[in-house]
């Protein structure tokens, strides 16, 4: 059966090498095992955590780990094995001489967990991390439980018309100062941020709607989230939804990715994530 989960006071309409070394957080000394592996030609960072069923964290575009998940891993990892990755171009990762693709980042995930022995996991994917979510759902179905889409986005109409043209412009100056900082610390080459902020630009600038027939084969159980301030529109969420046929919807007060604490989100002063996270939990477990 199909829910809409309303957290808001109206609903809105509108042979493969890979290595690892156990470390600990800082902050709450969470074991982590942090590695690189050998996929499709670049060299994929990740971090796990905890123990359980497996959870595959995708971070938004201009990301890595911490910046979109640093406040909620702690929390998953309770009762989970969680696989946070970082993607084609960020964060610690590898480049390859190609621009990024969804499908290939889709391809570069299923390729990890099979050097890593997974054979089936959940998926939690955010912002583009979240597109990538939908791509591995169409193109590998049989590795994927059940998908947590935060503030994906399926269609171009799912944007406001305003976030395409900035798209055609976009300029290294006007990507967060958070997200800048957050590479550098910790790329090998902070000199890629440049090639990884363009590549993400014209990956958004090509951006092309994903076919019905795609979206409406995807069965597995999915929860659709977004803020009611969110860049992708409610509707698109809501249109999701009926698509999805065995799918929930959350909207949830705040903007694009408060409800997790995304580091750019952080000056809110927000706290969403301490219900939003039970409500994950209560969604996966089910």
């Amino acid at each position: 059966m199909k829910k809409i989960i309303v957290c808001v006071a109206v609903l809105i309409l509108s042979s493969y090498h890979i290595a690892f070394a156990v470390n600990t957080t800082a902050k709450d000394s969470l074991p982590i095992k942090k590695g690189y592996s050998d996929v499709n030609g670049i060299k994929m960072y990740y971090e796990i955590y905890g123990e359980g069923k497996p959870l595959v964290l995708l971070h938004g575009g201009g990301s890595t780990i911490q910046t979109t998940f640093g406040r909620v891993i702690p929390a998953l990892a309770a009762h989970r094995k969680v696989i946070a990755v970082e993607l084609q171009a960020h964060g610690r990762t590898s480049d390859r001489a190609k621009d990024e693709s969804f499908e290939q980042d889709a391809d570069d995930v299923a390729t990890l967990l099979k050097n890593l022995h997974i054979d089936k996991a959940d998926f939690f994917g955010f912002s583009n991390g979240g597109t990538t979510t939908v791509q591995i759902a169409i193109r590998h179905p049989e590795i994927v439980d059940k998908i947590i889409l935060g503030s994906a986005l399926c269609k171009r109409s799912g944007m406001p018309a305003f976030f395409w043209d900035f798209m055609k412009q976009a300029k290294l100056s006007n990507m967060p100062e958070e997200l800048k900082v957050a590479y550098v610390q910790v790329a090998p080459d902070p000199n890629g941020l440049q090639a990884m902020h363009d590549k993400d630009a014209r990956r958004m600038v090509n951006f092309k709607d994903i076919p019905d027939e795609q979206i409406t084969a995807i069965k597995v159980p999915a929860l659709i989230i977004i803020g009611d301030k969110d860049i992708i529109l409610p509707a698109h969420a809501i249109e999701m939804h009926k698509q999805l046929v065995n799918s929930e919807l959350a909207i949830i007060p705040g903007g694009h990715g408060e409800y997790i604490g995304e580091i750019t989100t952080l000056k809110t002063g927000s706290r969403e994530a301490d219900y939003v996270v039970p409500m994950l939990e209560r969604f996966l477990d089910k």
